[in-house]
Parts: structure tokens; sequence; C-alpha cells
């Protein structure tokens, strides 16, 4: 958790009168961090102050999104393909990831995110300073306050879902939370506390409230690479759907939107009706996440290579029922349109058809590895001769889809079944604007409560319905309906979900919350289940921090040390 530090360069030159070398070093400060002394330089700061780890991969790892190619399948077919790293195979294993700590893994995502914080908490502290000093802040102080205090809570927010239990009212007493971080650190290897869950939700919550009050968008030159009025919104709407707080959820879904009675249809995503502009797979990434599109209410830069482990033809991907319940899936709407390889190789399937000519295959191979078009990476050189620098992947955190997903389901537990159904619509109806779909509308069949009861109340196959155990999870709401009323389209929400949050990570909040169970094929002849309340759906926090003695998540997997004793040395 250490702050990231802006440095000075120092020109030394004949009129600073420099005479020895040894002068020179003992005229250097040995701190060269920034003294944030202005206005601009917190705003500033607060420009390169959002986490560069990306959750994406590991998540997706552990969801019900991913199969393993080396597991048979149902006709006993099955490869002898390598991870991507050793740290895939400990991810898709629900194991303590202990072989990689880049941005695309558990350490990434620890660090990443509590730099992001010390950076937040640097603004916080020298805003606090000036408060104390003269009285009061101006507009524009206020305005970074409010953007480092929801940013503060984001972050939080991020690391609880990842390394933490799901949120479960006041049985949250009962679990350990994440170090909820304040101050900048200024002492060597602080010692933190990690609190319970019910504790770290209250700071989240506290912090979210006060920053979304003083937000401005007069502030930023480009709104959607911050935490603007619309994505504070949606991050309050997302809070409040975790937390079983539905009422809530609702008014910040519509204020997301821009208020109670704003049509979210224009918030849609634009990338349906322009798949024809759009020839490469990595058009279409660069596309979804533009900071042009009205369906993105905030994107973020990340060091990751999230994308080369998707498309790059690995042992783990999206494929057999897991793409059977996402890309190439059925629901009610479309379960007319049927499709088979124009190569001949495999059978045919169900999909909407906006997906066709927006996801590709490993083109090598004949095993599946499916990608859909809605992150691309960005590589910025350090030496273009050499081939060096950076892998970025822009993460779309908070855009229209997901939230007016999020206001269904939360229209859904207050009894507005109708309301719900009206947001299922308008999510479904944007992708009928694809080239694919144009043309053919007499075949689509919108969603009703009929046939949402019919698919979804029976099994549809390929896991797309797994029982759904919220109450459990958090038994506290303030719902008006039991979700043994209206599973079928709370069904239906969840796979509507996990269809738009393909390859973001975030399918795997969404097993925490609902306490879905699933089992996992590994290997020739491996097996695994994960239960409802299974410890491991909290990742493991980093092995460093655990060494440097931050109490561990509790595991079913602890493996046993082999004591010295256990072996003789033999002549």
């Amino acid at each position: 958790m250490k702050l990231r530090k802006l440095t000075y360069i120092f020109a030394l030159g004949a009129a600073l009168g420099v005479t020895t070398a040894c002068s020179d070093f003992l005229d250097t400060p040995t701190d060269t961090r920034v003294d944030l002394v202005t206005t601009e330089q917190l705003r500033m700061l607060m420009n390169s102050a959002y986490p560069t780890g990306n959750y994406a991969w590991p998540l997706e790892l552990m969801s019900d999104n991913m199969e393993d190619n080396n597991a048979p399948d149902a006709d006993g077919l099955r490869y002898n393909l390598s991870a991507y790293n050793r740290g895939d195979d400990e991810m898709f294993r629900w194991e303590q990831c202990v072989s990689e700590n880049g941005s695309d893994s558990p350490s990434g995502i620890w660090e990443s995110f509590y730099e992001s914080t010390a950076a937040a908490n640097a603004v916080l502290e020298k805003l606090d300073e000036w408060e104390e000093k003269d009285g009061a802040l101006d507009a524009t102080q206020r305005a970074i306050r409010g953007e480092a205090l929801v940013l503060r809570a984001y972050n939080h927010f991020i690391l609880a879902q990842v390394f933490c239990e799901p949120y479960r009212g006041s049985l949250s007493d009962n679990y350990v939370g994440i170090p909820y971080i304040t101050k900048p650190e200024k002492t060597v290897k602080p010692h933190y506390e990690r609190g319970t869950l019910s504790q770290t939700y209250e700071l989240i919550e506290k912090d979210m409230l006060e920053g979304m009050a003083l937000i401005d968008n007069g502030l930023y030159t480009v709104p959607k690479y911050h935490f603007n009025v619309a994505a504070a919104n949606a991050f309050a709407a997302r809070f409040y759907l975790f937390t079983r707080r539905y009422e809530k959820a609702l008014y910040h879904a519509n204020q997301a939107f821009g208020g109670e009675g704003v049509d979210p249809a224009p918030f849609m995503s634009q990338l349906w009706s322009n798949l024809s502009n759009l020839y490469y797979i990595s058009d279409m990434g660069l596309f979804q996440n533009g900071i042009d599109k009205a369906s993105n209410f905030m994107v973020y830069a990340t060091y990751s290579i999230a994308f080369r482990h998707f498309v790059g033809g690995y042992r783990y991907g999206v494929i057999r029922d897991a793409l059977s319940s996402t890309i190439q899936g059925s629901a009610p709407a479309w379960a007319s349109f049927r499709w088979k390889a124009t190569n001949g190789k495999g059978g045919s399937f169900t999909m909407h058809p906006a997906f066709n000519g927006s996801c590709t295959n490993n083109g090598k191979s004949e095993y599946g590895r499916v990608m859909c078009g809605n992150i691309q990476e960005q590589f910025e050189y350090t030496d273009k001769v050499a081939g060096i620098g950076y892998a970025h992947v822009t993460r779309r955190e908070f855009f229209g889809e997901e939230t007016l997903l999020t206001r269904a389901e939360a229209r859904l537990f207050l009894g507005d079944k109708e309301g719900a159904l009206k947001d299922i619509d308008i999510w479904e109806k944007a992708r009928r604007q694809s080239p694919s779909a144009v043309g053919y509308e007499d075949e689509f069949a919108d969603f009703t409560f009929e046939n949402i009861n019919s698919y979804y109340g029976g099994d549809p196959g390929f896991g797309i319905a797994k029982e759904i155990n919220i109450e459990r999870i958090c038994p506290e709401s303030d719902a008006k309906v039991s979700p043994a009323d209206i599973m079928p389209m709370l069904q239906c929400i969840q796979h509507l979900r996990r269809i738009e949050t393909l390859h973001t990570g975030m399918r795997w909040f969404d097993i925490k919350r609902f306490g879905l169970e699933f089992d996992r094929l590994i290997g020739r002849d491996g097996k695994d289940h994960l239960d409802v309340e299974d410890p491991r759906k909290a990742v493991q926090i980093p092995s460093e921090v655990i060494a440097a003695g931050m109490q561990a998540n509790p595991r079913a997997d602890k493996v046993e040390l082999v004591p010295s004793s256990a072996y003789v040395r033999v002549k």
C-alpha cells in the first residue's frame, strides 16, 4: 500500500554554484515526492489516481464462464493444452494464487487498488489541511474532495468483492473485511486490522455518499475518465443492489440515466448498429470502450494482458456449457435463431443475431476458443526498436446496460414486475440494431411473462438457470416479494447480466451474492464443486501480505507443511 511517488526533475547548472559531486549528493532532498501546494496539483494527481490492476481475467477464470479444454467433453474429446501461466491453473482450481503477481493477479489487484487509495488519501489529507487553515474549501477543491472520496469507496468495494465473503446483512459482523485505509502511510511496515465485513461496508457507504454530494462534472476535461455524476450513481446503484437495499438501488440507477422517467434506451451500446463498419475484433473493443459513447459512464485504463489470455488459444476458455449459456446461448426472445459453422464443424446452436460477427474463434485450432469483442489491448511502446512496452486494457467499469439490469433487479424485488420487464425489453431490443438482426424482426419474440416463466421456470440446460440462494446469503433486505415468487424473472435477469458482463470479471460477484454453486471438470479425471457458502469464493489475500502479518482468509484448501522430522537422511 505505497503511495505512488511523483518526483521532481532537478536541473543542476553553473548558475546554482555547484562545486563537487559530494555537495550534489548532500544537497539533494532524500524525499523527492511532490509537495502538493496548489489546487491544480491535486486535480492532476486525481487524473492518475485510478487503479491500474484489472480483476477481469482471474475472476473470469474462477467463474462458470470458463471451462477446461483438457477435460473430456460430452463425446470424450479432450486436448493437451498448456495454460498461459501457472497462475491461471491456480485460479481455475480456486486455489491461492502464488505463481503470479502481475496486474492480472490477486496480488496486482490488491496492490493497485490500495495504491489508488493512497493517492486519494494524499489528496484528502491536503484538503483537510487547507480547510482547517482557511476555514472552507472553494468549489473546485470540494469537487476534488468528492471524487477522491468516491474513488476511495470504490477501491475498497472492489477489494471487498474480491477478497471477502459476500455481504450478508447483520451476519457480516461475523466475517472479516479488508483494511479500510483513510490516511497516507507515514511509517515503515504499518500494521492494519481487517475489521469486520460490516465495518468495511459502512465505511464504503459513508465515503460514497459524502463524495457523491460534492462531485461536479465541470471539474473534468474528460468526465468519463473520472467518477462523474452518472458513474457515481451507477456505483451507488450497484452497491445497494449487492447489499439488498432495493429502494436506494432503484433511485441511484434512475439518477445515473438522468432521473426518474428518463428513457434509458439511448444509453445502450451503439456497437450493434455499427458492426458493419467494424471489421476486426480489435476495432469492436476500441469502439465499445470509447469515451464518446453514451453507454459508457466511466472507463479507466489498466496494465493488463487479459486480451492475450482470452484470444490466445490456451487451456481455459469460453467453451462447452460456458459458451452455450453466454454468447452462443438461447433465451425466449431469440430462441428461433439457429446457426451452424460455415466450415461444417460442430453442431447447430442458438445465438442472438447481434453476436454474429461480434465474436471470434481462434482460427488455428478446433477446440472452440471464443472471445466477444468487448475488450481490446492497446500497446504502449517504450522502445519500438526493441519491441518492448506496456500492454493496456481499458475497463468499461460503469455502463448503461449493467445499470439497466441493476434497475430491473431492484424493480423486480420491489414488486414492479412490469417495470422490470420493460427494462429487460430495452436491453434486448438494443441488440436488434445489429446488421445481422435487421430484416428478421418478425422472427424475434418479445420477452413476456409467459415465455420467461416457461423458459426459466424449467431447466434451459447448460447451467443457464442455477439455483439462486440469495436469501441464504443475505436474508435481510427491503424487498417487497420473496425470490420464490419472482424466480423465473430473477433467473432471466441474472442470465442477461451474465451475457452482458462476459470477460469483465463481474460474473464472479453475482456468483457470490446469489449463492450459486456449480461443478468444475479439471483435466482428464479431476472434478471439484463450488458450494453455496464455499469459503473459496473469497479469494485468498496475497501471500506476501499474509507474510507481513495480515490475517488470512479462512480457506478449505489449506496445504499441510511437511515437518522437518518427516524425512531421515540415508547414506
